[in-house]
């Protein structure tokens, strides 16, 4: 959904880039509305109607929200309007676990690696003898998942609840619409549990793991969650609003370099390419980018591309990331004196 129109003009791209922090907060309200205002036309993609309860949101939503590692929040549209957060929970279980486990542990358990695959593939398994690959695809988020502590389903379900809320900074609550309908119907993510667990993948039950994989991605959030969730991890692990250091600054590091690496599934290399941060999509219309050191973009947008990532938060995204100085990739030659080097 990368298209030429989309990138930020020249002279903006120019004066954000290679600077330590986002612009001003007029230019980052000016610019946040803009890029509503371009993208709430575009009607390509389809709601996911594969979940029953997804399939009857209103396709119209649109809402955007950058969070700085200053503590500011700025959203236009549709910003605070809750829906489940799906397999961005993916991203935030990921730097929990870590933090619980170490980094050692995860990459061996879990894996880094994009498997360049769909999200939701048991080939992908088959094909690396078992392991789930990366913790961003299903296979690998059930197995972080199955690392959660406690005795049974509640207690390893408060920790995931507890995490996941901390980086919002305020109490999340599950949707129990969507996870009655995604407990309906999720087979695949049961079969795939079953074929991890016959490789000794995980010690725990696998039942049990996927409900509460099914839990967390079944929480609701908003645009404006999802943007202080990523300024989390582009703040060394310290929630800019509430001042909570949630995970290790090495955690984070971490984390984006797994979202980075698999955040948009197989379409990641062309995410990387265009827009040059570690993001994380949804099939809810949910999408979080992040910029260490600078903050967070949260959106929402229910109508899907066919790998299943919101079309217009990509598109939001894409002309934000140049706008405000976002990619990571971007420089300019430095004005030192190169004749004393």
């Amino acid at each position: 959904m990368h298209i030429e129109g989309d990138n930020a003009p020249t002279a903006f791209q120019a004066a954000a880039v290679s600077t330590g922090t986002l612009p001003d907060a007029e230019r980052v309200r000016s610019f946040l509305n803009e890029a509503h205002v371009r993208y709430a036309g575009d009607l390509s993609g389809e709601v996911a109607d594969y979940i029953p309860a997804l399939a009857g949101v209103d396709p119209e939503l649109f809402g955007l929200s950058l969070a700085g590692v200053n503590g500011a929040v700025t959203s236009s549209g549709d910003a605070r309007v809750e829906f489940s957060i799906q397999s961005i929970s993916k991203a935030f279980v990921f730097a929990l676990i870590d933090q619980l486990v170490g980094h050692d542990t995860i990459r061996r358990s879990v894996g880094v690696n994009n498997t360049g695959l769909p999200f939701n593939s048991i080939m992908a398994i088959e094909l690396n003898d078992g392991s789930p690959m990366n913790a961003m695809v299903n296979a690998g988020a059930i197995t972080a998942t199955s690392f959660a502590p406690g005795n049974n389903v509640e207690s390893r379900w408060e920790f995931v609840l507890d995490g996941l809320s901390r980086f919002a900074g305020r109490d999340l609550v599950i949707d129990d619409e969507v996870y009655r309908s995604e407990s309906a119907n999720n087979g695949r993510n049961r079969a795939i549990a079953g074929l991890l667990n016959s490789y000794g993948a995980f010690s725990a039950d696998p039942e049990e793991t996927v409900d509460v994989y099914t839990r967390q991605c079944s929480v609701r959030v908003t645009a404006e969650d999802l943007a202080v969730m990523g300024a989390t991890l582009a703040d060394g692990g310290v929630n800019p609003v509430t001042g909570d250091q949630v995970v290790n600054a090495s955690v984070c590091r971490d984390t984006l370099a797994a979202l980075a690496a698999a955040g948009l599934y197989e379409r990641s290399g062309d995410w990387l390419y265009e827009i040059g941060m570690p993001g994380k999509s949804g099939v809810s219309g949910g999408l979080v980018t992040i910029s260490p050191g600078k903050g967070a973009l949260g959106s929402y947008a229910p109508r899907l591309d066919p790998a299943g990532n919101s079309v217009r938060g990509q598109r939001a995204a894409h002309f934000l990331s140049g706008a405000l100085g976002l990619n990571l990739f971007s420089s300019l030659p430095h004005p030192a004196d190169r004749s004393t080097l």
